[in-house]
């Protein structure tokens, strides 16, 4: 009962506080500033540790939690491109850190506009190889990331196979903005969180003069031949449904081992609400698993 009134009460948070403040009339440096606010309510578990450092010229954050005995994930923050931070997805990388044993690296990516692609696909890239350099086996290196950050970590595995370059051992990606051409976003009941307006705008001020439709900026439009396996989270309540859906049956028909989880009635990225809403806490603890399974040895 409880959890249904926790439910609830998020839902509503998620639209009157949130909602609002991503709408394309609202200027990209107040939208910053309001979601770094917002993410105040992610709150890591207890005995998280966070250690600022610098990979590649990319600023960083290092999550861990207790005596890290598993491999490394290189997290991508959501944001559609234009907000977030390492810092406002302290929660969730904590928890995700938790749950998989891992210690998750979260770059500050260059953001739009000010930086359009490809600056944060370049970014994310400089920090893999440099992880890499400093000792971190591909196989025992996995990437993640949620919304616009799940898109980037798919398209950076495409990347990175397009260059012959070794692959993570796995990705994990929750909600992720695989179609940046909103030809086939979902219309849900309800949508707490995102806005299409809002969306639209963020895609064309990531893209600038590039295609919508290039399969580094919409990987649900590229050839995911060879990509490692696979975990998609998405909520039933939410705009990028589709996105989910097609980039799982489309990762499915090139043979990638692929695992599609819907959560009803939640919203985008509800895993940032891990460690108070019990079925965000099962869903991180599932992609901690998924990241374990994969990881060698």
């Amino acid at each position: 009962m409880l959890q249904h009134v926790l439910e609830a009460g998020l839902r509503q948070t998620m639209s009157r506080l949130i909602r609002p403040a991503l709408h394309p009339a609202v200027p990209v440096s107040v939208q910053r500033l309001l979601i770094r606010q917002a993410y105040r309510s992610s709150i890591p578990p207890r005995g998280c540790d966070f250690r600022k450092d610098t990979l590649a010229d990319v600023p960083v954050i290092r999550s861990s939690f207790g005596a890290v005995n598993q491999g490394t994930v290189l997290y991508l923050h959501g944001g559609g491109y234009i907000i977030g931070s390492a810092a406002t997805h302290k929660g969730l990388t904590g928890h995700l850190a938790k749950a998989s044993g891992c210690t998750v690296v979260t770059p500050d990516y260059r953001l739009a506009p000010e930086h359009p692609f490809p600056a944060a696909l370049d970014d994310a890239e400089a920090v893999w190889h440099q992880l890499i350099s400093d000792g971190h086996s591909p196989a025992e290196t996995a990437i993640a990331g949620d919304s616009a950050g799940g898109g980037l970590a798919i398209a950076l595995a495409m990347r990175l196979r397009d260059k012959q370059q070794p692959l993570p051992a796995s990705l994990t990606v929750f909600s992720p903005w695989a179609d940046l051409t909103q030809q086939a976003l979902y219309s849900p009941e309800h949508e707490p969180v995102l806005q299409s307006r809002w969306t639209a705008k963020a895609a064309k001020l990531y893209a600038g003069p590039e295609s919508l439709s290039n399969p580094l900026i919409s990987p649900v439009y590229g050839n995911l031949t060879g990509l490692p396996p696979l975990l998609i989270q998405v909520g039933s309540q939410e705009i990028l449904l589709n996105d989910s859906e097609r980039l799982a049956s489309a990762a499915q028909k090139a043979g990638v081992d692929t695992r599609l989880e819907v959560f009803n009635s939640l919203w985008h990225v509800f895993q940032v609400h891990s460690g108070q809403l019990d079925r965000a806490t099962a869903a991180v603890n599932a992609a901690g698993e998924h990241i374990r399974e994969h990881l060698a040895g």
